[in-house]
């Protein structure tokens, strides 16, 4: 799999199987550099990636051992690491500049919070809540939204205190379309979007609208921060997405990066959004 962050100038790729996170021209989208991170996991697996910007540093996610690694982005460069629960997936950065991490463990899942340098600063986890949390990232209003890998809840909403607020699941099929406001954008009837399938990776805009990679269907669906509404995004590739598994929304330039697992792990760029 592949996922994707940027900051700035620069956009980051980090694919499955390497210990390098490649550095991108933003403007250009030429390759300009790499991030080295040694003792990143080299096996095939989900893998999170986030930049922050108030801290200058980029944090990865390493499913195969277990760990995040934090890598300094200015002056020397240095790499550190800690260790969190099994199954370290998406990765965001909250409103206190700390890291959140997405972990799936055995009979249990939760979403950890860590300062930069890894101190955990709470752990919630809602009893039967969470099922295999893939990536969280919190609303203006300190909620956090969650995609989730699996049944019963696909998407849903957890407060600053670990409860449930609202959820969208398993089907969609409750909700009711949004006015399309970019050309780009396709609505279909809610009846039409059926059901999503293994989302992955979210982005959320300053106005709270909901970015959801719907790997399994192929396609990106916006949804409201009410998960009442929603539409999918009608994106001119020829060939199409394949198993979109990473999101990157760059609000100052109008763009979406959407990076794709299994057998092109491209990553495609989206203007005007």
């Amino acid at each position: 799999m592949t996922a994707v962050a940027s900051l700035g100038d620069e956009v980051f790729v980090m694919r499955s199987g390497s210990q390098q996170v490649e550095v991108y021209d933003a403007k250009t989208c030429t390759l300009q550099r790499h991030v080295s991170i040694p003792g990143l996991g080299v096996h095939r697996g989900p893998c999170g990636l986030a930049a922050c910007d108030h801290y200058q540093c980029l944090y990865a996610s390493d499913f195969t051992n277990n760990r995040i690694h934090r890598a300094e982005l200015t002056g020397s460069n240095a790499v550190m690491e800690w260790s969190v629960a099994s199954g370290p997936r998406g990765l965001s950065v909250n409103q206190a500049h700390n890291v959140v991490v997405a972990c799936w463990k055995e009979n249990e899942a939760g979403l950890l919070e860590y300062t930069t340098h890894g101190t955990l600063v709470r752990e919630f986890s809602p009893k039967n809540a969470l099922t295999e949390p893939w990536h969280a990232v919190q609303l203006s209003t300190g909620d956090y939204v969650v995609s989730h890998w699996t049944s019963p809840t696909v998407v849903s909403v957890v407060g600053a205190n670990g409860q449930v607020v609202r959820r969208c699941g398993p089907s969609i099929e409750q909700l009711v379309c949004i006015r399309v406001k970019k050309c780009f954008l396709h609505a279909s009837h809610s009846s039409d979007l059926g059901q999503m399938e293994h989302p992955t990776s979210l982005a959320v805009t300053k106005n709270d609208d909901i970015f959801v990679a719907d790997s399994g269907n192929n396609r990106i669906l916006s949804l409201d921060s009410s998960l009442s509404s929603a539409h999918e995004l009608a994106l001119p590739v020829d060939v199409g997405i394949e198993r979109p598994c990473g999101l990157c929304l760059d609000e100052s330039r109008g763009r979406l990066y959407i990076s794709e697992g299994r057998k092109q792990r491209r990553v495609l760029v989206f203007d005007g959004v």
